[in-house]
């Protein structure tokens, strides 16, 4: 990483956990951060929310389009000289059913966003750190990667591949002194809750032993994994889920 101020970016800005993550970052010292987001309202909500005197820069973009996530990287090596850390906070949920109520449009969309996505991520960033000979790549996977969820097939397939993309990337780009490491959430409350009648959300807090988080409990894991403490670690994929993997 940079000696002087840490050059970061982030895809996904503008979910529940994007906003958590760039509040947190734009707020510590000597970071420039570049935000985006496929959606305009979103990513603005997220930079509304931000905390005052922050550097920052913000683009819109599809993380499944190369092109616009490799425009991302741009912005932040034509704006603050380099890259340090990016985040692939991309990810969709699918339809909920099981496998054969699913279309090919379901599983096209999601391998495209979760994967692919990620993958984007990867190929750009690693497009600028590759000549620092320096950076960090957190993606963001998913504990159901690591389960089953019944009637979630594309979810928890697509996030699997995402730790095992991770672990690959890893072993690939550590002699570029690049690091590729993943973090598994559990669910914790955001948007996709509120539709949800009390009774599901009990029973989704009753598979957490801790009980349901909020995005504010994975930022130390994301902060972590983009900070000079974590420059042996590559590889892996962090659980932070409430004791929900455990059993």
């Amino acid at each position: 990483m940079s000696d002087a101020r840490r050059v970061m970016a982030i895809t996904g800005a503008g979910g529940t956990l994007g906003a958590a993550l760039s509040a947190h970052f734009v707020g510590e010292p000597d970071t420039d951060v570049v935000l985006s987001d496929v959606s305009a309202p979103s990513l603005e909500a997220t930079v509304n929310g931000l905390p005052a005197g922050g550097s920052v820069e913000t683009l819109l973009a599809d993380v499944s389009e190369i092109a616009q996530v490799e425009a991302v990287v741009d912005l932040a090596v034509q704006r603050f000289g380099r890259l340090d850390v990016l985040i692939s906070n991309v990810g969709i949920l699918s339809p909920n059913g099981r496998i054969h109520n699913l279309t090919t449009e379901d599983w096209e969309r999601a391998l495209r966003v979760n994967v692919l996505g990620a993958v984007n991520n990867i190929r750009a960033a690693v497009g600028v750190m590759r000549a620092q000979k320096s950076g960090s790549i957190v993606l963001t996977a998913s504990v159901a990667g690591m389960t089953a969820w019944s009637h979630a097939a594309p979810y928890c397939a697509t996030k699997a591949a995402v730790i095992q993309l991770a672990k690959v990337a890893a072993v690939e780009y550590a002699r570029d002194g690049i690091r590729v490491n993943c973090v598994c959430p559990g669910t914790f409350l955001s948007g996709i809750h509120d539709d949800l009648p009390q009774e599901a959300i009990d029973a989704i807090a009753a598979k957490h032993p801790l009980g349901l988080g909020a995005a504010a409990d994975l930022i130390g894991a994301y902060s972590y994994l983009a900070s000079a403490a974590s420059r042996w670690t590559t590889g892996s994929a962090i659980v932070v889920d409430g004791g929900y993997a455990a059993p």
